[in-house]
């Protein structure tokens, strides 16, 4: 059996059982039971009543958290050579196609978002299978494929993030980073709460919140109270 170490066993002390805590409340004492030396991420790991399985009770979407997620964002435009300078001057780290691609196919998958425009997705559809399964491959869904390269690269940068529901039925995000004040981390995961809400399938049925739970990228989980959401 695996030991736990002194500070997580502190950490797990802190947390009452049986308790759901509200955000502010979850928030304030996620600061308290923070025991790592960098600057660790804040995620919310939020269980649907969805069948992912089902095309109609898939949940994917994208936010733009108010605080941003606390960290610099590589982003690669794939577009035509009209489009480039547009990319540039908006602040993308890495601009051009057939290159990249040819990058890609090889195994570098350097960034964190990919954003194309509508008339390359022929090309940047041959790449599927390398990031899919990494989580970079455009989607209109997540405003990734689109004309409008520059908006884009903009929202990104200042803290537009995607998500999408896994195979388990719950969706993994960071919504900043335990160094944020507990008001940023609370605004943060409520507008993520939010977007998450509006994305409910009509096909889903009974609760479609069943748990959210709010850690860091170390400590151990807070519960949420789920109804507070609902409301």
């Amino acid at each position: 059996m695996k030991k736990i170490s002194k500070k997580r066993k502190k950490a797990l002390e802190m947390i009452q059982p049986n308790k759901v805590y509200t955000l502010p409340e979850a928030a304030d004492l996620l600061k308290k039971i923070s025991y790592a030396r960098f600057d660790e991420s804040v995620d919310l790991s939020v269980r649907l009543g969805v069948d992912p399985r089902k095309s109609d009770q898939m949940v994917r979407g994208s936010v733009k958290l108010p605080h941003g997620v606390g960290k610099s964002v590589r982003v690669l435009v794939l577009c035509t050579p009209d489009k480039e300078e547009e990319a540039r001057k908006a602040g993308a780290d890495f601009v051009g196609l057939d290159d990249y691609i040819e990058k890609i196919k090889q195994g570098w998958t350097d960034v964190d978002v990919i954003i194309c425009t509508p008339n390359v997705m022929g090309k940047v559809g041959a790449l599927g299978r390398i990031l899919g399964p990494r989580g970079l491959m455009p989607n209109p869904k997540t405003g990734t494929v689109t004309p409008d390269v520059a908006k884009a690269v903009e929202e990104t940068k200042a803290g537009k993030i995607d998500f999408k529901v896994d195979k388990a039925g719950i969706v993994h995000s960071s919504v900043g980073r335990i160094s944020f004040d507990k008001e940023k981390i609370v605004d943060n995961a409520r507008e993520f709460m939010t977007t998450l809400i509006k994305l409910k399938p009509s096909s889903a049925k009974g609760a479609y919140l069943r748990s959210v739970t709010l850690s860091t990228t170390m400590s151990p989980g807070i519960p949420l109270d789920v109804t507070t959401f609902n409301a």
